[in-house]
């Protein structure tokens, strides 16, 4: 199996399609649930991820793999995708329509959980970008303090004390739905 670094080599140096394409089968499953758990929305999902490929892609030449993992740096731009992703949004309608019938304990319970989600994201989104970033790809990305602290070029000791004085707010602020 070819490593990262030399797929990337090929891609920059040769134009190879046929390195691209493993690239990107390697990282798109992670990828995709990544920018899933953060946007709730397959399609949104879908196309975020394709977004991000292709600006990895583009900016192969950018790639240092002395400072992290390409996973990591995809995962960085997938971050970055997802804050101008909710900038940009506006407000669409759905229609009602029959659905299966579902127990009503259990639809309101999962409701209650998405809506807490959606208002715990919204609540970390008023931190400056840096600090959102470190809650993301730790939550979401499940990376490591020393994967985080390496990607943002910053020491482990300060991420962790960022992460868990957002953690501390976070609680704080929705002590209530406990």
């Amino acid at each position: 199996m070819l490593t990262d670094k030399r797929l990337i080599r090929y891609i920059i140096k040769k134009g190879s399609n046929q390195a691209a394409d493993k690239l990107i089968r390697r990282y798109y499953d992670d990828l995709y649930f990544y920018l899933y758990r953060q946007v709730g929305n397959g399609n949104d999902a879908l196309d975020l991820t394709q977004e991000v490929f292709i600006a990895a892609l583009n900016g192969l030449g950018s790639y240092d793999d002395r400072k992290s993992s390409f996973r990591t740096w995809l995962f960085r731009i997938g971050t970055y995708k997802v804050i101008d992703a909710r900038r940009k949004v506006k407000m669409t309608w759905l229609e009602l329509q029959d659905e299966e019938s579902i127990e009503e304990k259990d639809l309101d319970e999962r409701l209650y959980q998405k809506e807490l989600l959606v208002t715990i994201n919204q609540y970390v989104g008023s931190f400056r970008p840096e600090i959102q970033e470190i809650f993301r790809l730790r939550v979401y990305g499940e990376l490591s303090f020393p994967e985080i602290a390496s990607l943002l070029a910053q020491k482990e000791e300060r991420i962790k004390a960022q992460y868990y004085r957002l953690i501390k707010k976070i609680r704080e602020e929705f002590r209530e739905h406990e």
